[in-house]
């Protein structure tokens, strides 16, 4: 615990990935004090025209009170 899944369209290197992955890594172990040896983070790669239906509806239409942060696109949660 914890497990951190990151979506992003595809073309990031290997390189940007490992370094993303370090810093989230780090910041976790820093805040919640996990040891790194039990945090897992995983890279799901979805198509740009693929993002509204499988990434944008499912999990952050309608879940604005779950999201840490919001995005800057798409209909804002009402006030």
């Amino acid at each position: 615990m914890p497990h951190v899944i990151v979506k992003l369209w595809p073309g990031n290197s290997p390189e940007q990935k490992q370094a993303l992955s370090d810093a989230i890594a780090h910041e976790v172990s820093d805040k919640l004090g996990s040891g790194a040896h039990s945090i897992s983070i995983a890279f799901e790669e979805v198509d740009p025209q693929d993002w509204t239906q499988q990434v944008f509806e499912p999990e952050i239409l309608g879940k604005w009170d779950q999201l840490a942060k919001e995005p800057g696109y798409g209909p804002r949660p009402p006030d």
